[in-house]
């Protein structure tokens, strides 16, 4: 009899949707409960004296839920959260060495307790007058028949200051780790250096390529009119830079001899030549530039990163790429999707936000859309000034309509 009872209760249990997970005797069935732990924030950073807004934002990196607060003169506070593994991300105003400046940290933990601290270190962010990365076009195009065109893809980087700027030697690095992958690399700190899996340098003697206050430079990854392939694409013929991978064929690249090539210095590519852009946008990008006495020969003899990870099978594996130091750095920006975002890649005073191109992973709304930096202002001449606070969610306008997309126009 009491076999019957049992089998009934569960059948109930099955019924109404709970989880059946442990009884006390017999016929007592209980139902699983959300576990909840408190989760105290503290606030540090070096000279910083006033902590006067911080926005803190905690995701749970498996379900992706977020919760958002705002804190007003706070070092510390305590969330409620449900037990899980969370990243942190802090961006701000704080008074330091007497000036109210911008700040930001990241930090990341796991919640499996009553009680959890954790000390979250913020950066001030350093800006610089020199160039920014006003938009990168990275999803590329279906053409008018619904293939993928694997070409058209761009940098557009401005001169967002008051003074005429030159492009020559201007670094472009491309993140050798995936902001919608943790694999834990040993050793890593992203707070000295931004790892990456290829590394342009464009061309230039010091003043050949002068950029006037405003304007911008286009790095096509093949300067030709693409509409001429297909009527979707765009005409990139008058880009200032290319990077063609001519020696893969499948991608269709030929050689602009009228625009100056980039110098592919370094790539983790099937070919020597190749730089090529992640087209679901998990990728960052960093612009950079050799301080006084480096070269592109000092920093493949000098700069050489070497790692380990465990893969999915739980072996540690060795890998080696370069790192770019973030002393170096002028400009980063980090791109995402909202289902799959894990981390950026930058240091927190350098890009401490991401942007993002289609809602989630292959979405197909993404094709024809661009990341571009929001407007601020007009500068004296007229051309536009660009925000920048080192914060890709805030800077940059998501799902954009590129801004070349009916060709290049000064």
């Amino acid at each position: 009899m009491k076999k019957r009872v049992i089998l009934i209760s569960l059948v109930a249990a099955m019924a109404t949707g709970f989880t059946v997970t442990s009884c006390s005797s017999d016929d007592d069935f209980g139902v699983t409960a959300k576990q909840n732990g408190v989760l105290t924030l503290n606030f540090t950073g070096e000279n910083i004296t006033e902590y006067i807004n911080l926005e803190v934002e905690i995701m749970e990196i498996n379900t992706k839920t977020i919760i958002k607060k705002t804190l007003n003169k706070e070092n510390a506070h305590s969330f409620e959260v449900a037990y899980g593994s969370y990243k942190i991300t802090v961006n701000g105003v704080v008074i330091a060495s007497n000036e109210e400046v911008r700040a930001a940290g990241t930090g990341q933990t796991d919640v499996t307790s009553a009680v959890k601290n954790l000390t979250i270190p913020l950066f001030v962010k350093k800006f610089h007058e020199d160039f920014i990365i006003e938009e990168v076009f990275f999803a590329g195009v279906k053409t008018s028949d619904n293939k993928n065109y694997n070409s058209s893809r761009y940098f557009k980087i401005t001169n967002n200051t008051n003074k005429i700027l030159f492009a020559d030697q201007l670094i472009i690095g491309q993140s050798e780790f995936l902001t919608t992958d943790d694999k834990n690399p040993t050793p890593y700190n992203k707070n000295l250096s931004f790892p990456v899996k290829g590394v342009m340098v464009l061309p230039g003697s010091g003043n050949q390529y002068p950029v006037q206050p405003g304007d911008f430079i286009v790095i096509a990854d093949n300067a030709i009119n693409h509409k001429q392939n297909t009527s979707t694409a765009y005409d990139l013929h008058n880009a200032d830079f290319e990077f063609p991978s001519t020696k893969n064929t499948s991608l269709g690249q030929v050689d602009n001899p009228s625009v100056p090539n980039a110098d592919i210095i370094f790539t983790k590519m099937g070919f020597d030549d190749m730089f090529y852009l992640h087209n679901r946008g998990f990728e960052s990008y960093v612009i950079a530039r050799f301080p006084v006495g480096e070269n592109k020969d000092s920093f493949l003899s000098k700069y050489k990163y070497d790692y380990t990870y465990v893969n999915s099978a739980g072996a540690v594996k060795p890998e080696s790429t370069y790192a770019i130091p973030n002393s170096w750095i002028i400009d980063a920006e980090n791109n995402s999707v909202p289902t799959k975002f894990i981390h950026t890649l930058t240091a927190p005073g350098i890009d401490s936000g991401w942007t993002s191109v289609g809602a989630t992973d292959s979405d197909a709304n993404r094709f024809g859309k661009s990341v571009r930096r929001k407007t601020a202002g007009t500068m004296t001449n007229g051309k536009n000034l660009y925000m920048d606070t080192n914060n890709s969610t805030n800077d940059f306008t998501k799902d954009a309509v590129p801004s070349l997309k009916d060709g290049i126009q000064h």
